[in-house]
């Protein structure tokens, strides 16, 4: 059987109990907490024997992901809470044109030992597409309205 190499994103909802809201935590074997630097244009990254969870808790950011040599621009905000789940295999990076760094947990589940050039950036293949990037974070930007 192949594994399943799509990006999925699942918006969370939440439970409200008095002033707190509590949202559904993830699995993992690993959890991070990692900030997007503001202006930050990142070249790709691909795990080998990981998957990434990401949900972002402070500012917002553009996932890129690299799928038959074309780029999928994913905004994220914390505005809107979702995990988006980067299995193995897939190239992705990071897109934060604001002037807030981002802040996310990246709750990774583990599928085999670490290897270290998962960790080293790749060159993106053509140029990012920042327009793209920016229309895509344009409608996550303002908090939503009940």
């Amino acid at each position: 059987m192949a594994a399943n190499r799509k990006v999925e994103i699942r918006y969370l909802t939440s439970i409200k109990n008095g002033m707190a809201e509590f949202y559904t935590p993830q699995t993992s074997d690993e959890t991070m907490l990692v900030q997007v630097a503001a202006g930050a244009i990142d070249d790709l990254f691909v795990h080998h024997f990981q998957t990434d969870q990401l949900l972002v808790v402070r500012g917002s950011f553009v996932l890129v992901v690299l799928s038959d040599r074309q780029y999928q621009y994913i905004p994220l905000s914390e505005y809107r809470p979702a995990v988006v789940t980067i299995p193995p295999n897939v190239p992705h990076a990071a897109i934060n044109l604001s002037a807030q760094p981002c802040v996310m947990v990246n709750a990774v589940l583990r599928h085999g030992a670490p290897y270290p050039k998962d960790y080293q950036p790749r060159r993106h293949p053509f140029p990012y597409d920042l327009d793209a990037a920016r229309n895509a974070i344009a409608n996550l930007e303002l908090p939503l309205t009940a």
